[in-house]
């Protein structure tokens, strides 16, 4: 078991290094369009598509990933037909789309109030359908144990898009200032934030054409049975999915129609570069997630699973409560890396960390429905999910702004966690360690509301304060369940 946590923990590290690595490079991205972009609403435009763009990719992948996952480890001597069978109704499907998008891009920025840029709706509508495509050969990849290359190929993606951020939202303004010649016959300096949209476009092509070494991997030989099989595994896992991002992103999406006007693009685009700050729990999470649901397959037919899927979300929370505690406590230093009128969020993000500690576990809960074939019970959390926050912001927002979003998202995760731990335990009972997790819980509960009172003029004082707050939770970690001497590199220093 000990071999299968170390298993577990390397991938989850390498995942996670190409998500760290890659993901604080396009958190950059965050104060280059704090200070380079014209206004607050320009973040809430991006903000708003961006939202839509995680919806509708949840919609074009259907849940294809997690049902490749399940039938190629059912029978893996035909694994290569069920991915070539995966790629070819997740590909059929994004082209669809794609075209679709291109032929009305005009209509639908019209509805959406983007009507005087319509090629932001066919660019974002091609980055969707490829990024779609793309999610099977990445799910390849991960259950062919393939991590580092799978780390490669998002992390050039990152840094391509990246540049081209740069290049054009940084660099090209200089060189109109200096040197207009030289970019004039393809820069319009007027564009801004549009160059966001074309930097993805163009970065998220370069990753697809990567992809293609992997994509012939697969057997392309249609099998309508096993493809029927897959469905009806993987389509509630749609409804899920849906529901799932709508809990993440509903309120980015609806926001507009709640709080109208340049007003609330600039409350929604102060709101999205907060979230932005979280993101450090979010890789973490996204990492584990790489990692554990393979993980989770893989281990399905081991006598010990069940006390390695307690041990995993001891130790995932643990994590989470670390990462919560870092943000909340050095916020004062984080600050600085967006523009000073972005601020007035900040009191935001204890909040939005916690959805995100929240939304992890639920993740976590969901091994049962998945391994049990009851993948219906997570359509219905996440409905009751988005029940919550559809309900919360329509309440909330009009009057709190985004503080209501924010704790809209909090109570459902909050909710939806409770609710599948419980049902859980019914269909496939797993002894947690509820004693350590609600100790670890309370614990950094309580470190947060004593870190409040520290409000001294020295603002040194005061990270040396919170400081010695965040390095008592991490030596009780330590002593109780983490010794350095288990550490590998570290093991020959400690006894």
């Amino acid at each position: 078991m000990a071999q299968q946590m170390k298993s577990l923990a390397k991938d989850t590290a390498i995942y996670g290094l190409s998500s760290i690595l890659g993901k604080s490079i396009n958190w950059l991205l965050t104060p280059i369009y704090t200070f380079y972009l014209a206004t607050a609403a320009d973040n809430g435009v991006i903000t708003n598509l961006y939202a839509w763009t995680s919806l509708l990719l949840v919609v074009l992948t259907y849940g294809m990933e997690t049902g490749y996952f399940r039938f190629a480890n059912k029978n893996k001597e035909e694994a290569p037909k069920v991915y070539g069978n995966s790629l070819m109704a997740v590909g059929t499907t994004s082209l669809i789309f794609a075209l679709l998008c291109c032929f009305f891009a005009q209509p639908i920025a019209n509805a959406m109030g983007y009507g005087k840029v319509p090629e932001f709706i066919w660019m974002l509508g091609v980055v969707v359908a490829m990024d779609a495509f793309s999610s099977i050969p990445f799910a390849h990849l991960r259950f062919k144990s393939r991590p580092i290359k799978f780390a490669t190929l998002k992390f050039v993606y990152i840094i391509l898009n990246f540049i081209l951020n740069i290049f054009f939202l940084v660099i090209c303004p200089w060189l109109m200032k200096h040197a207009p010649s030289t970019i004039s016959w393809f820069y319009n300096p007027e564009y801004g934030l549009g160059y966001v949209f074309v930097s993805n476009f163009m970065a998220t092509g370069f990753q697809t054409l990567m992809l293609l070494p992997y994509i012939l991997e697969a057997e392309f030989k249609q099998d309508m049975k096993l493809m029927n099989d897959i469905l009806k595994y993987s389509l509630p896992l749609l409804i899920l999915g849906i529901a799932g991002i709508a809990n993440q992103n509903l309120d980015k999406i609806i926001f507009p129609y709640l709080r109208g006007g340049e007003i609330g693009k600039s409350e929604l685009g102060i709101y999205g570069v907060t979230s932005k700050l979280s993101m450090v729990m979010m890789m973490f999470t996204q990492a584990f997630r790489f990692a554990y649901e393979p993980f989770v397959f893989a281990q399905s037919k081991d006598k010990d699973n069940l006390k390695v899927y307690a041990d995993a979300m001891k130790y995932f929370i643990i994590t989470t409560l670390v990462i919560f505690l870092g943000m909340v406590l050095y916020v004062d230093v984080f600050k600085f890396i967006i523009k000073r009128n972005f601020w007035i969020g900040l009191d935001v993000l204890p909040i939005i960390l916690m959805s995100f500690v929240f939304q992890g576990v639920y993740f976590n809960l969901s091994l049962w429905y998945k391994l049990t074939d009851k993948t219906i019970y997570g359509a219905w959390f996440s409905i009751l999910g988005t029940i919550v926050i559809v309900f919360g912001n329509v309440l909330l927002v009009p009057t709190y702004s985004y503080m209501g979003s924010a704790w809209s998202a909090f109570v459902c995760y909050f909710m939806i966690m409770l609710v599948s731990y419980f049902f859980g335990q019914k269909y496939m009972p797993i002894k947690y360690d509820l004693k350590s997790i609600g100790l670890y819980t309370g614990l950094a509960a309580l470190l947060f509301i004593l870190s409040l009172f520290i409000h001294f003029q020295s603002s040194m004082l005061n990270i040396a304060l919170k400081s010695v707050l965040m390095i008592s939770f991490v030596t009780f970690m330590i002593k109780r369940d983490l010794p350095l001497k288990s550490l590998p590199v570290l093991n020959k220093y400690f006894k």
